[in-house]
């Protein structure tokens, strides 16, 4: 990076929070805080069985004295999964449900039926990611040294938006899709803006998932552990990871001009590794 005359920061929010870090953290903030101050005494929210949504929000319901129930994409919970086993500890309801259910987790119709069944529940949607979620990314924006360009993982496209409402204009705010065909993301993150967006200019690159979501290359999973090692910087090959390993494909390739200040933010998650630990992925 010296030859190409870029400054790389790396905006560490994973240590924002021991257990609730990162842009989860954000995400819930003010979800939580709505939730509070609309009278619900519980909420219902949704995500995989490795999720780190689902382990933040367990988190939050011990921290916070809140009760939580997740509707886990299943369609049986495998309870010596280190995430769901974390959940249960901090007394999470959760409650599997099959992958044609689990996709219906947007349908007014379903909702309503949560709405029902969990009466006086505020519903959170996967991720975290809504209109409130940006707020508090937006107060991640404001903390970051002046950059050229803020980039980030991008799996719900929450993280994106909050930067682009939070940062300047003379910022070009850069989400690296960590999945497959993400391309639908553009329509996402433009609706959480809406069209009176008056904030950073934003663009989402798609051709960097390595695999899909979830997977992961051996050269992405070495480049984590290079970092890990060289620059005790610890990172998951799901999220931050691949988001890093493709920032520095894009600085070798000339993707920034010289000189650029690039701030890349670290987003938590590394819980994940405890997941790809023990299904076997990654090495023990």
């Amino acid at each position: 990076m010296n030859k190409k005359k870029i400054k790389l920061s790396i905006k560490r929010d994973d240590l924002l929070h021991p257990v609730i870090s990162g842009n989860k953290w954000r995400k819930l903030k003010y979800n939580l805080i709505n939730m509070k101050s609309k009278g619900y005494d519980s909420f219902v929210t949704f995500g995989g069985a490795f999720s780190n949504h689902l382990y933040a929000s367990a988190m939050a319901c011990k921290t916070f004295n809140l009760t939580g129930h997740a509707i886990i994409r299943g369609p049986e919970i495998d309870e010596s999964n280190p995430t769901i086993k974390m959940a249960r500890a901090c007394g999470m309801n959760l409650y599997a449900v099959n992958r044609k259910t689990y996709r219906s987790r947007h349908a007014p119709a379903y909702l309503q039926t949560l709405q029902t069944e969990f009466p006086n529940s505020f519903i959170i949607p996967e991720g975290g990611t809504n209109h409130a979620a940006l707020r508090g990314v937006a107060e991640l924006a404001a903390s970051l040294p002046q950059s050229d360009y803020v980039i980030c993982a991008t799996g719900s496209g929450g993280t994106v938006a909050g930067l682009a409402k939070g940062c300047t204009h003379n910022t070009q705010v850069i989400g690296i899709a960590v999945l497959k065909q993400a391309e639908y993301l553009n329509q996402e993150i433009a609706q959480l803006l809406t069209s009176t967006h008056s904030g950073a200019p934003w663009q989402l690159l798609t051709n960097h998932h390595y695999g899909g979501y979830g997977k992961f290359t051996d050269d992405v999973w070495a480049f984590c552990q290079f970092m890990h090692q060289a620059y005790k910087l610890p990172l998951e090959p799901v999220y931050t990871g691949k988001m890093l390993f493709a920032v520095w494909q894009l600085i070798s390739q000339d993707y920034f001009p010289q000189g650029s200040r690039i701030t890349a933010i670290h987003t938590g998650g590394l819980q994940g590794l405890d997941g790809l630990r023990y299904r076997g992925l990654i090495a023990r």
